[in-house]
């Protein structure tokens, strides 16, 4: 079985010798033995022990803590849920960054398309990355929503053309214009446009804006700020009820 000396042990673990000895003296990493000099040996066992230490004072808990812990009955079910907690919170970390990561790339990538770089193309820019996650759930649910009443369509269709009946076409009639309004009110309910001349935010008319030229991402709108006529950038417009 292999024995390491105190530099030797604290070289594999990243810390000091000083570090080391200190542990020692607080009783919670006791050398194995000790050579015919006086000095320290510790085994294998000893520094799977330290990499533990090692491991909680980066969680930030003290010796004392620690101390308590390794004298419990089963301090690998305490040590358990512990790394279990760092790694969801590791996980969280990660995410978050990463989220930040692709904000930074989606700014810079639409930095690129402006032809002369503001603070106030850099805001709009900001506020359409902010949202676009929720717009994006926002239509996924009206897809969603749109499946049944296509089926619809086509189930009338079909029974129009098979048995000769054709009321259950008329009641699809109805129910499409009917999931129509309500999911035309809920969109532009929750939607605003930046326009591109005076970079404000506003509200078009629902009639306005249903019957507006449009692209996936922008509508042909006047804007109620300073009165331009074009295509408007569309965001996110909160929950507003």
């Amino acid at each position: 079985m292999s024995k390491y000396t105190t530099g030797e042990l604290a070289k594999l673990c990243g810390v000091t010798v000083r570090t080391v000895q200190y542990y020692d003296t607080r009783g919670i990493l006791i050398p194995s033995e000790l050579s015919e000099g006086g000095r320290r040996l510790y085994s294998e066992d000893d520094l799977k022990r330290m990499k533990v230490i090692c491991f909680l004072r980066e969680m930030d808990l003290p010796i004392d803590a620690i101390s308590q812990i390794l004298k419990e009955e089963h301090p690998e079910k305490v040590i358990s849920l512990l790394i279990e907690q760092q790694e969801n919170a590791l996980s969280e970390e990660i995410s978050r960054k990463q989220e930040k990561l692709e904000k930074l790339r989606e700014l810079k990538n639409g930095l690129k398309n402006r032809a002369a770089v503001s603070l106030e193309s850099i805001s709009d820019i900001a506020v359409i990355m902010e949202g676009k996650k929720k717009l994006k759930s926002m239509r996924w649910m009206m897809i969603l929503t749109g499946i049944p009443v296509t089926a619809l369509q086509w189930f009338s269709i079909i029974f129009w053309i098979v048995k000769g009946i054709w009321w259950p076409f008329i009641v699809w009639v109805l129910a499409a214009v009917l999931w129509g309004i309500l999911v035309s009110r809920y969109y532009f309910k929750h939607v605003k446009y930046i326009c591109p001349e005076c970079h404000e935010a506003f509200k078009p008319t629902l009639k306005e804006a249903f019957w507006a030229n449009h692209t996936p991402a922008t509508r042909k709108l006047t804007c109620t700020a300073c009165g331009h006529r074009g295509f408007c950038v569309e965001i996110w417009g909160g929950d507003e009820k």
